[in-house]
């Protein structure tokens, strides 16, 4: 799938995890397990990158283990090898930044007049989204396209 860019020092911490360094492959298999994620992918850390191997059912399924892994303190990119079973049009990520809300990200990515489509940010999100009231700049987030 490719090679992800985020903060490392925004993002869930983990234990074992610091700003200049991912948690290790263990750790962050719990951390995809705690989302409901398949945690049966192959991790390996070199620092701040973490990479990924392994099967994903859905784009939609591949993408949330990229963000899982990359929104953790310490993870600057996430390389991708995961193999997708069911293809589907790839989201956008976006990088939430200081006074953005889901209304404005959905008008800025939807168009203007469709901020009432947060709803599907969120839901493309969840996790970390669980209040749509608290998005934190650094995050990366899904943005799915309109079907």
């Amino acid at each position: 799938m490719g090679l992800f860019s985020f903060i490392k020092e925004a993002g869930a911490k983990i234990f074992g995890s610091t700003p200049a360094n991912a948690a290790t492959a263990d750790n962050l298999q719990k951390e995809l397990a705690g989302h409901g994620l398949p945690s049966d992918v192959n991790i390996q850390i070199d620092g701040d990158k973490v990479k990924v191997s392994g099967k994903a059912v859905s784009t939609e399924e591949a993408e949330k283990i990229i963000l899982a892994l990359g929104n953790t303190t310490g993870v600057a990119q996430v390389e991708s090898d995961l193999v997708v079973n069911k293809e589907a049009p790839a989201a956008v990520f976006y990088t939430v930044k200081k006074g953005d809300t889901l209304w404005k990200i959905a008008e800025e990515h939807y168009g203007k007049g469709q901020g009432a489509k947060y709803n599907e940010i969120v839901k493309a999100n969840t996790p970390p989204v669980k209040n749509p009231d608290l998005i934190q700049p650094g995050w990366v987030l899904r943005i799915p396209p309109l079907g």
